[in-house]
Order: C-alpha cells, then structure tokens, then sequence
C-alpha cells in the first residue's frame, strides 16, 4: 500500500450540506468531497457515502441542493454530520423551505445552489453526482468558510463502510 498521509494530511477542503428530496421523503448529510469539476457548461461533483441516507434518497433525485457552511455554523454541521438520518428527522431541527424543483434549501446558509443531477459516477465507497447548477442564493455572508479541519470533532451518524 502506498503511504499517502504526507499529501491527503494537508487537505483541509471546504464542507458543505447536501440534501436531496423525493416526494416527501428528505435527506441531507455533511459532505467533505466536492468541488467545481467543469467551466463550460458549469458543473460541480458532490460524492455521498453509499452508507448514507442521503445518498439513498439522492439516488432517486432529479435535483440536490449544496450548501455552504460558515465556520460559526458548526451546531449545523454537526446536526447534518453527526446524525443519522435513519433515525433522526435533521430538517424538525433546522430552518429550511422547498427551493427549485422541490429542492430542499436550508435557510441558514451561507450560500447555496439546486442542481439538476447530469450524471453519476462510481467512486468506490462513495457516488459522484455531477450537477449541473440551476439557481443559487447567499446572505452576502463573509465570514470563513467551514473547512474539514473545523469539523473534526463531529463522529460521522454512518461508518464509512
């Protein structure tokens, strides 16, 4: 096996929530892996834990909803982080409203976009869903972001396997 601490150590990516909706069903969960992967057309690549909920109920959405988190909103990162969406209902316990196409969008945060699912790809423990953005909104919010290294300390509500 390839020793690969001394690069994957360094990374502190920004985190953000990703929530699906089918129906009435919701889900969201805290997400580490993301980021833009395209310019023109624009899309962005979000990979949900196959162990996840989220990723369950994204599996059968047109549409997801990301958002990003300020490092002051980690009461917020922990609820969508640390929780199970198996038994706990994350949405009785944070601000949200139904956003384009029946997306889920959290009211809280710092910025925002619905994107329409273009493809998914295998990723091994984890699904890429690339998204094609649709709509978007912020609160002109600049405070710093929530990055993985601030989010530490929140057990994940799954095993990664």
């Amino acid at each position: 096996m390839v020793d690969t601490d001394a690069f994957f150590d360094r990374l502190n990516p920004q985190m953000c929530v990703v929530t699906a909706a089918v129906g009435d069903e919701r889900a969201g969960c805290l997400v580490g892996f993301s980021a833009q992967c395209s310019i023109r057309p624009l899309r962005y690549v979000v990979f949900l834990s196959k162990a996840n909920r989220t990723y369950r109920v994204a599996r059968d959405a047109d549409r997801l909803a990301v958002h990003l988190l300020t490092r002051d909103q980690h009461e917020l990162a922990a609820l969508f982080g640390g929780e199970t969406g198996d038994e706990v209902d994350k949405f009785t316990r944070a601000r949200w409203r139904r956003g384009h196409g029946g997306a889920v969008v959290l009211e809280d945060a710092a910025a925002w976009f619905v994107g329409a699912v273009h493809t998914r790809v295998d990723g091994g423990d984890h699904v890429g869903f690339v998204l094609e953005p649709e709509r978007s909104g912020q609160r002109g919010d600049d405070r710093p972001p929530l990055r993985l290294r601030d989010s530490l300390d929140i057990d994940p509500g799954h095993p990664a396997d």
